[in-house]
């Protein structure tokens, strides 16, 4: 009987020498949500591109009007004369790669949802996963050494690859939502837990796994959720860095910008002046 593949081992495979080395070194500008930081780093050393990165705070996902223009700020800043592309290490997440757009260099996007795919390697993967139990909870090493267990204030986040917390006040409801909406996200929230059935560990072989591995098995006990670990894999994240760009990416050419499809593709990219797409224009 076969053992299964552990995350180191896929790491090896990940990052053995690819079979057709790239003519030329790019220089890659990374801008990456910090709860990729172990992963990308990784992927970093071993590249045969030359890649500078800079974390953002995954806190920002709070406010995901002020990350978009936080991530479109940095964008504008990276100087053409130094890179070849910026890529982002985001998923779509809320939509806030929505009208994200450049004008000198190309932007490098995975079609993804969010950090999830990026954890496990596929849409195909992620999406196998949501069929099998959407109700998951996922946990990992990168997000729980960075607060991920909960907020400075003591208070829950929503979920990975957020720190928003789902036990605001009333009061604190009503500032950002308006009275109309504040009581029924209290009682939205008050039954957050119940809304899971599932906490889903992804192994990704970096940092003290172990550790947060018991964090997240603690975690399904309290709240009574099934515990299941899942082994990561960082195939996404080096083709992020290194290529190719594939079908698994977006390439936005200067002037043009991001846009949701609403399908399977995720993302794709079109004429700054062109209007926005909707849900219903895609179906």
């Amino acid at each position: 009987m076969s053992t299964p593949p552990t995350a180191s081992d896929n790491h090896q495979t990940a990052l053995a020498p690819m079979s057709v080395a790239p003519k030329k070194a790019l220089r890659l500008k990374a801008l990456v949500c910090e709860v990729l930081a172990r992963q990308v780093y990784l992927v970093a050393a071993y590249s045969p591109n030359i890649v500078n990165i800079e974390l953002l705070d995954k806190g920002l996902h709070d406010r995901v009007g002020r990350l978009r223009d936080t991530m479109q700020d940095f964008i504008n800043q990276v100087d053409s004369d130094e890179y070849d592309a910026i890529v982002l290490g985001y998923g779509l997440c809320n939509l806030v790669l929505q009208g994200l757009t450049s004008t000198k260099l190309p932007l490098v996007v995975p079609r993804a949802h969010d950090c999830i795919t990026l954890y496990l390697g596929s849409r195909e993967r992620y999406s196998d996963q949501f069929k099998q139990c959407p109700g998951t909870y996922y946990y990992s090493t990168d997000y729980l050494e960075r607060g991920g267990v909960k907020t400075k204030d003591g208070r829950r986040p929503v979920a990975m690859g957020s720190t928003g917390s789902i036990s605001q006040t009333y009061d604190e409801l009503v500032a950002q939502y308006g009275e109309d909406n504040a009581a029924y996200l209290m009682e939205v929230i008050g039954n957050w837990h119940n809304h899971y059935s599932r906490a889903a560990y992804i192994d990704t072989g970096l940092g003290k796994s172990a550790d947060y591995r018991k964090q997240a098995v603690d975690d399904a006990g309290e709240r009574g959720w099934r515990f299941e670990e899942l082994i990561g894999d960082i195939r996404l994240v080096r083709k992020l860095l290194d290529g190719p760009w594939d079908d698994d990416f977006l390439v936005v050419r200067p002037g043009q910008r991001i846009e949701a499809t609403y399908d399977e593709r995720i993302v794709t990219a079109v004429p700054v002046a062109e209007p926005a797409l909707s849900k219903e224009t895609t179906e």
